[in-house]
């Protein structure tokens, strides 16, 4: 889970995230569970938290629920679409399937992840 949490670096608990989108925790697990959304428990506590660059300026980003479930027809947990989502690519625009989301790169990124079932 270390390396996870460099990969990551800023992390937000669901309260963080409510807080930020103006909502209640309710309705970030709702999110969770609807694959709008990822976390993974980490620390001694094994608190659920949320990696901070899921969420732009206007909320959580616009491209990420369609990815997730991408991500998770193909496979992987919520803790390995994290990793993924982080890893570094020099090949992807942005060094990263989340910085490329950041630019607006949906497409490359999700036929990527669908590449992944493969």
């Amino acid at each position: 889970m270390e390396d996870l949490d460099n990969l990551v670096g800023s992390w937000l608990t669901l309260p963080e995230v409510a807080e930020r989108l103006g909502t209640d925790v309710g309705k970030v697990r709702r999110m969770l569970q609807d694959g709008q959304l990822l976390a993974v428990r980490r620390g001694e506590r094994n608190v659920l938290s949320v990696p901070e660059r899921l969420l732009g300026p206007e909320g959580v980003l616009v491209h990420l629920a369609g990815t997730v479930t991408v991500l998770t027809d193909s496979g992987l947990t919520a803790e390995e679409s994290v990793r993924w989502l982080f890893t570094p690519d020099d090949s992807i625009v942005g060094g990263s399937p989340i910085e490329a989301l950041h630019n607006g790169h949906k497409t490359e990124v999700r036929r990527r992840a669908q590449a992944l079932a493969f």
